[in-house]
């Protein structure tokens, strides 16, 4: 996502997010899902106790204008994992 001369990309933490693009129109704290707690060392993966920590899912939607398509960016935790554009702001 571009604004202005600066590119939000997926994988960015939210402190990233807010550094290029500033604060968005709208925050919304949708629910949260499990993650699985692995730990990778010596090729091998092991689950850890308990195997699943919840984290948060929130939708930050950025409005740059009427002329311009409206983007809702989703969070799982702090990373950005999907960028969608929506209709024309306002």
């Amino acid at each position: 996502m571009r604004c202005g001369s600066r590119l939000a990309s997926e994988g960015d933490s939210k402190y990233r997010v807010l550094q290029l693009c500033g604060e968005p129109a709208d925050k919304s704290h949708v629910g949260s899902l499990p993650q699985p707690r692995v730990w990778f060392h010596e090729f091998r993966y092991y689950y850890l106790d308990p195997p699943y920590q919840y984290v948060p899912v929130e939708i930050w939607t950025y409005n740059f204008g009427s002329n311009k398509l409206l983007r809702r960016l989703r969070f799982e935790g702090d990373e950005l994992v999907e960028i969608r554009a929506e209709g024309y702001g306002y």
